[in-house]
């Protein structure tokens, strides 16, 4: 496939929850690319700490949603990017309900396919690309890549290596500072619809936690993903080991589903993942404080995750 990539749109897809200040942080890297982009979707995951007011107050959007929906709803707007004042469509998408990361890519990808974008650059809202981002992304696609990813720093500017232990267990070649990868993060990650038309959207029933992973297995089917060094993101929250319950809960849950999908033996995936959950049990009962509701969720993991009970958990 031969690309002009001069001539193809780029839509950034930011998906996003309770996180207005930082929202607003991301926008404005975005707007700052010296290789503008020419579309930003945002879905915002039925925000309740005053995100589309904020984004009227600052431009990104004309009007305020209405307040009761059943029903994703969208809203069209224009702004000027950062570098030489030409406009950039702005498609603000009000969630009827918090669909997860999940949920919020899948809708994204979804609606900047359909509107014709060649690139979809994917990213949470906590975290920011450097100017050159996507123009160091862009100009490593003209050796007919599909898919890339930039190098993530924290705020000190350290790289950050963190790579899911699902994907160490099951990939069959990993190293520690891959030049291609077998998996993806949502965090700058992007693709040409020419891949989107081959592998689909992302599968929403994961809600939150794996569903990066799973799209860049499935992803790994037609070409490994490449890493630029030259393109550089900073995620703005810290690096930690200690993930939330919330979190522990819908990882052990849907590394059924990530097994699932990828047609691994369930008695398999059983087995390693039971080890997994014992030893986090463990680790719950030195550490937790609330003990017995962290051993409930973790518990209710194991069985949603065999009975194949999927989407947003009701804890």
């Amino acid at each position: 496939m031969n690309k002009e990539n001069k001539k193809e749109t780029v839509c950034a897809v930011v998906v996003t929850y309770n996180r207005k200040n930082l929202l607003l942080e991301c926008l404005e890297a975005i707007r700052r690319q010296t290789r503008p982009v020419d579309g930003i979707y945002i879905i915002d995951n039925a925000s309740d700490d005053g995100t589309p007011e904020l984004l009227k107050e600052k431009g990104y959007i004309p009007e305020l949603p209405p307040f009761n929906i059943s029903e994703p709803y969208e809203i069209e707007h224009k702004i000027s990017n950062l570098v030489d004042g030409n406009p950039i469509k702005v498609f603000y998408v009000r969630m009827h309900e918090n669909t997860g990361g999940a949920g919020g890519f899948y809708e994204g990808v979804k609606r900047g396919y359909e509107r014709g974008y060649d690139w979809l650059w994917l990213m949470d809202d906590d975290v920011t690309p450097h100017s050159s981002c996507l123009r160091e992304l862009i100009n490593e696609s003209e050796k007919n890549i599909l898919s890339l990813l930039p190098i993530r720093v924290d705020l000190k500017g350290e790289k950050i290596n963190w790579f899911p232990f699902f994907s160490k267990v099951f990939l069959r070649s990993w190293n520690s500072n891959p030049k291609k990868s077998n998996t993806i993060y949502f965090e700058g990650f992007i693709m040409h619809r020419h891949l989107i038309e081959r592998v689909g959207f992302p599968e929403s029933k994961f809600f939150t936690v794996l569903d990066d992973t799973e799209y860049g297995l499935r992803i790994s089917k037609v070409e490994k993903v490449k890493y630029v060094d030259s393109a550089v993101l900073v995620r703005l929250l810290p690096n930690s080991d200690a993930q939330p319950l919330y979190k522990r809960y819908y990882f052990f849950r849907n590394l059924f589903l990530l097994s699932k999908l990828m047609k691994i033996p369930f008695l398999w995936c059983s087995i390693i993942v039971f080890f997994q959950l014992f030893f986090s049990l463990l680790k719950t009962l030195f550490l937790e404080k609330q003990k017995m509701l962290a051993f409930k969720i973790l518990i209710k993991s194991y069985i949603d995750g065999i009975t194949g009970k999927f989407g947003r958990a009701n804890f």
